[in-house]
């Protein structure tokens, strides 16, 4: 079962793009050894990875720099060449302005004044007066920034504060409320039990009485019933004696 085709467009997952490059790359470069070999072909290979990596080959005994020649003069183009002559003197410019860069920064720093004439150092006091004027400007705009933040902290602070004392408040008001709640009843009980005392003293006393004798209590009553009444009782109903 053969492989499906693949579709030929850029692999956006990286890591499956460099294993696909590596693998790849690899076949280009035995094929192109492969050809040079069988064919006695003279060829020159040159890849560059995503990264700016570089890969080459050519068949031997020639070098690359050789091909390239043979290249350009079958091919009718040339590489620009440059003027050595030029180049050292936009090197030796660069140099100077180096240098001139690298002492500017000294003289700022408090560096290498000895050589500087007095226009010189006054134009170099006016631009570090100048530097110094930003850098405060620039500091009084944080420290303000600064302030007003805390400002608002403090405001929500406080808020916060106000908030968390009147639950304070509310909550030792319902404990007080609770404790007069309490002592209310406790006051109530007292009266209740004083009523219960003198209910107890009376029910004494009744009984006390009936235990007492007919001269001293001549009033007595006697139940309906015919078994539960005394033998010199006669009919029904109650009867009151003395």
């Amino acid at each position: 079962m053969g492989r499906g085709k693949i579709e030929i467009k850029k692999i956006e997952n990286t890591t499956n793009r460099q294993v696909t490059f590596s693998k790849r790359r690899g076949g280009l470069l035995k094929k192109a050894h492969e050809l040079s070999v069988l064919c006695d072909a003279q060829l020159g290979l040159i890849i560059f990875s995503s990264t700016g990596k570089m890969f080459e080959y050519c068949s031997s005994p020639l070098s690359m720099r050789q091909i390239i020649d043979r290249y350009q003069r079958v091919s009718g183009t040339r590489l620009p060449e440059y003027n050595n002559q030029q180049i050292y003197n936009e090197m030796t410019m660069m140099r100077n302005e180096t240098d001139k860069l690298q002492a500017s920064m000294r003289q700022f720093t408090g560096e290498d004044l000895t050589t500087l004439p007095y226009n010189d150092l006054h134009q170099l006091e006016q631009q570090l007066e100048n530097s110094v004027n930003k850098v405060r400007a620039r500091k009084n705009q944080l420290l303000q920034q600064q302030l007003d933040n805390l400002r608002r902290k403090e405001q929500i602070l406080e808020e916060q504060n106000s908030y968390l004392y009147r639950c304070i408040q509310e909550q030792q008001a319902t404990i007080e409320h609770h404790h007069l709640a309490i002592e209310g009843k406790s006051v109530e009980h007292p009266v209740l039990d004083h009523f219960g005392l003198y209910a107890d003293e009376q029910a004494r006393n009744v009984l006390q009485l009936s235990s007492l004798s007919p001269q001293l209590h001549p009033y007595r009553l006697q139940p309906t019933q015919p078994n539960l009444q005394d033998a010199s009782l006669q009919g029904h109903g109650l009867q009151l004696w003395y």
